[in-house]
């Protein structure tokens, strides 16, 4: 029998959806349950937390990037694997892209997987008018499976009751699940990227922990779990995206830590087999390996010590001097640039094996999805292949030149021109993609 799924949403980012997720994916393992994570929309940090919680993957779930068929098979997975699956949502509810911006939203997630929403308020400088805002999140999709509230950032006693009553009073068709009271120490620190990854946070575990103390004394638990439903989606397995090869290295470490694992796991049950290596530990890819990936990350933080990795670089050069396929996505299209400014205006060398300069001193945000066509052959697939896939960095080229590797265009459509590069075996581009688009 499948297991059952819920989604935690919230009407906008900054509610504090993630601790809460980390808290109650804690809780709901310390009552013997199989529990699996998931994440909306294309997300690489708040997967990581969830998997300190957990100590096993989480996956992403993606309505605008993703065909059905790949969603839906993910999902069925996920709850094949586990009792309960509780989803974090990504901004606000009905945050998306395309013309109307609803598309690829949590809702849409929920419309498609049927899987129940618990939508998390912060009640901070609210009391009776958070009802007011609960019933614009119901009423604005009445069809949408929305069925309860849980309260943050409670400030008191009376606070509570106030909203609870609220509730009571306007909307008795909605659970309130319980309140959380504020507490400053309770916080996950940020950076430009989002928040900052779970493993380089000193004492993450004891947050989480602490976390799931408290939502085990505030919320009803037993409740939440069983507002959980089945999508009643089968699982199916198969890679989103082709493998480069049969023997697939794949940096990880700090720098580059970009991957979803469904992804890894799709290779996998494609027949290919993966190895790991960290350039800031100046490793190498295994000389065996048939192909090369180097995942985006934060190479900008460490442009220095990348710099310095000589074992790393030039593996890559000879990697690519015997023709394997090297791959780059964001931080890695970056390091196999000739070199990359840092914050402070220090140019690395990097690789060089692409003719890209790329800098973060100089920001420019890029922000989106993005539908991208592969336009010559290559370790991608056959020319026009499509793909869809999401950008979000802050890098700028300062220089650039020679074959492009894609076509791209906005979520809604509109030609973004020319992305990435292209040389010989090595390819790469500032785009993550997630799956193909046919």
């Amino acid at each position: 029998m499948n297991g059952r799924g819920l989604i935690l949403a919230a009407p906008s980012s900054g509610s504090g959806k993630t601790l809460l997720t980390l808290a109650l994916l804690r809780a709901f393992r310390r009552l013997g349950l199989r529990v699996g994570a998931a994440k909306a929309g294309p997300d690489f940090i708040d997967p990581g937390f969830h998997a300190a919680a957990l100590g096993a993957p989480s996956v992403n779930l993606d309505p605008w990037a993703m065909r059905e068929s790949t969603l839906t098979g993910l999902a069925g997975a996920l709850e094949e694997a586990n009792e309960i699956v509780l989803c974090e949502g990504a901004m606000g509810l009905f945050d998306g892209a395309g013309p109307e911006g609803e598309a690829g939203s949590t809702a849409a997630l929920s419309r498609l997987l049927g899987w129940p929403i618990v939508l998390l308020v912060d009640a901070r400088g609210m009391g009776a008018s958070a009802a007011a805002l609960v019933r614009g999140f119901a009423s604005h999709d009445p069809a949408l499976p929305l069925l309860g509230v849980v309260f943050n950032r409670v400030r008191s006693a009376r606070h509570g009751r106030l909203l609870a009553q609220a509730m009571a009073r306007h909307l008795p068709q909605l659970a309130l699940f319980g309140a959380l009271p504020e507490k400053p120490d309770f916080a996950i620190p940020s950076r430009h990227l989002g928040l900052v990854p779970a493993g380089e946070i000193a004492g993450i575990e004891a947050l989480i922990e602490r976390a799931a103390q408290r939502v085990a004394l505030c919320l009803d638990i037993d409740r939440l779990l069983s507002a959980a439903r089945s999508s009643g989606f089968s699982a199916a397995r198969g890679a989103a995206l082709p493998a480069f090869g049969g023997r697939i290295a794949v940096a990880r470490d700090a720098a580059f830590s970009f991957l979803y694992s469904s992804q890894l796991e799709g290779w996998k049950a494609e027949g290919a087999s993966l190895s790991f290596f960290s350039p800031l530990a100046g490793e190498a890819p295994e000389r065996e390996a048939e192909a090369i990936v180097l995942p985006g990350g934060y190479p900008e933080l460490y442009a220095g010590r990348i710099a310095g990795s000589h074992a790393f670089l030039s593996a890559l050069r000879r990697a690519a001097g015997l023709g394997k396929p090297i791959y780059g996505e964001c931080g890695g299209y970056m390091v196999l640039g000739e070199s990359l400014v840092d914050q402070e205006g220090r140019s690395h060398p990097m690789a060089g094996l692409l003719p890209l300069v790329s800098s973060f001193q100089k920001r420019q945000r890029a922000l989106g999805y993005r539908s991208a066509r592969l336009l010559r052959a290559g370790p991608c697939g056959e020319a026009g292949s499509l793909f869809r896939g999401h950008e979000f960095h802050y890098a700028s080229i300062l220089a650039q030149e020679g074959e492009p590797l894609f076509a791209a265009a906005d979520a809604e459509g509109r030609s973004l021109g020319l992305s990435g590069l292209r040389r010989e075996g090595v390819s790469g581009s500032f785009i993550h993609l997630i799956d193909r688009g046919d």
